[in-house]
Formats: structure tokens, C-alpha cells, sequence
């Protein structure tokens, strides 16, 4: 999934597209109409992988504005689900670097995420999105206490995604990956992906609906998506993959 700086030139580049990743399902494309019309394949979040920025010189659907998102020093209480109470912590580098270095280091993370490295990889990831002006914020995922996983929360209408599908101003973009193996396969993503998206529409009044863009080959993903209350809305080519937009509209959600 993509999300940082508006600027391409501000982001990290990552083009090379791993194989073989048994999550992944890399050779079993799936059409439209089978993501769209069945139940959950499995209860599951595989990580969500970044897609490359390579594009420059178009202009984001919208222009910057106050109304960006939400911040950094975004104070989102605790709420209650059914995996226990969860938490949006903002990253503060000097506290979590080597816990999230760690995360993009486990090899589930590392073959979508393409981040693996020593903790100066992480750190050149997260700098751009920590500056004043970046419309994409880095989060902890605090579950009953733990720290499990990783967030960032984007203005998706001023991200180069905005040039493939029909954008609205105030659109939020969403990418996570879940930090510790005991939390996958169990419908945690599921269960805080709604959570995640609930938070946003709750907090951000501008923001009509949140949207995702995973991998459309990756369908446990897609699956926890739909289940958490996205919808399939189209299949979007992006620089280095094809991928399932995803979107949870504010006038159509529903609580469980």
C-alpha cells in the first residue's frame, strides 16, 4: 500500500515485486466478481505491502490544507473490541525504531514491505512522514497494553494513488502490517481494521470514506477488508502491482 510525503521525490523507492510468498498467492489472480460476492476466505491480515511512487509532475486531486488528517499529536482514546482494548500510539523514533525495525525484519513483513534492513532503513522510511507538511502520520497499534502493529493513516486524495480512481477530497487512505506472528491468522486484522477505520471516520469530520488498495492477488487481505466492512469497489492497476480498491464509505457503515 502507498501513503507517504505528497512528493515523490521525498519517498522511499522500492520497485522489486517478490515471488513466491505463500500469503502472497502470486500466481492465483482472482476476478472481480469471486472478491466482491463471497464470505471471508480466512480470517486473516497478511502484511500490507507499500507500492512504489515512480510517477511525478501530476498534481494531487486536491490541494493541501488544514484539514489534513489526522495529526501527529492526534489524541484517540482507547477503544474497546473484541481482541481487547486497542490504541493509536503516534511513532516516536526514539521509542520505537528497533521495535518496528524488528517488524520489517521478520520475513512475513519484509516480502511486501521490502524493508528489511538495519534500524537506518526504517529510519529513512519513516523521516518523510514525520516532517510538519506530510499528509501520510506513522502509528503503533497498542493491543491490551502490547505494542503489535504498525499503522500510517494518509490523505489518499493528495497521494499519487489519486491518479488511479476517482478520488474525493478528504479521502484517508489506510496501510498496517501486524507487528507479532501470534496476532495473524486469528481475525485480529479484521477486528482492528474496523476499528482503525471507525477511528478515522469518527475523527477526521471532512473525510467522507477511508480506502485501501491491497494486492488483489493477496486474498486473505482482501478477504479481512471485506469482513471489517470494506467494500470492493474496483481493480486498479498501480505502478508495480494490480490491486483491489477497497472502500468503506461513511453514509454506508454500520457498527457490529
Amino acid at each position: 500500500m502507498q501513503g507517504q510525503h505528497a512528493d515523490p521525490p521525498a519517498r522511499t523507492r522500492r520497485t522489486r515485486r517478490p515471488g513466491g510468498h505463500p500469503v502472497r498467492l502470486r500466481d492465483h489472480h482472482q476476478p472481480p466478481a469471486r472478491l466482491s460476492s463471497g464470505g471471508p476466505v480466512r480470517q486473516q491480515v497478511a502484511p500490507v505491502r507499500r507500492s512504489s511512487r515512480a510517477e511525478r509532475g501530476a498534481p494531487p486531486v486536491s490541494l493541501p490544507d488544514a484539514h489534513a488528517g489526522p495529526g501527529r499529536r492526534a489524541d484517540w482514546a482507547p477503544v474497546a473490541t473484541t481482541a481487547g482494548v486497542f490504541q493509536l500510539v503516534p511513532v516516536e523514533p526514539e521509542r520505537d525504531l528497533a521495535t518496528i525495525s524488528r517488524w520489517m525484519n521478520d520475513p512475513a513483513v519484509a516480502a511486501f514491505w521490502e524493508l528489511a534492513g538495519d534500524a537506518g532503513v526504517t529510519a529513512a522510511h519513516l523521516a518523510p512522514q514525520l516532517v510538519a507538511d506530510s499528509h501520510s502520520t506513522p502509528w503503533i497499534g497498542v493491543l491490551s497494553g502490547t505494542p503489535m502493529s504498525y499503522w500510517e493513516l494518509y490523505r489518499a486524495d493528495l497521494d499519487p494513488l489519486a491518479r488511479h480512481y476517482p478520488a474525493r477530497p478528504h479521502d484517508m487512505g489506510v496501510h498496517l502490517l501486524i507487528g507479532e506472528g501470534q496476532h495473524r491468522g486469528r481475525g485480529t486484522g479484521t477486528t482492528l481494521l474496523r476499528a482503525v477505520s471507525d477511528l478515522v471516520l469518527d475523527h477526521v469530520p471532512l473525510c467522507t470514506r477511508v480506502v485501501a488498495e491491497p494486492d488483489i492477488s493477496n486474498i486473505p487481505s482482501v478477504s479481512a477488508f471485506l469482513s471489517a466492512g470494506f467494500r470492493f469497489s474496483a481493480e486498479i492497476e498501480l505502478p508495480e502491482k494490480r490491486a483491489a480498491l477497497m472502500i468503506r464509505d461513511r453514509a454506508h457503515r454500520t457498527r457490529p
